[in-house]
């Protein structure tokens, strides 16, 4: 369950992470909205991915 719960929070993140530079490009996001997006994600993901791309 563990395993599956983080494995979606980190997807999100990634989303988080890719999602915003897009919308930027395209004018419907402030720089820095993304910038706070994009830093938040990227700190989610590093919390939520050893948990599911470790070794077992």
């Amino acid at each position: 369950m563990m395993k599956q719960l983080s494995r979606i929070v980190g997807y999100l993140s990634l989303a988080g992470t890719i999602v915003p530079p897009i919308l930027f490009s395209v004018k419907s996001m402030t720089q820095p909205t993304m910038e706070w997006i994009m830093l938040v994600s990227c700190v989610t993901w590093f919390a939520a991915a050893p948990f599911w791309m470790k070794a077992e």
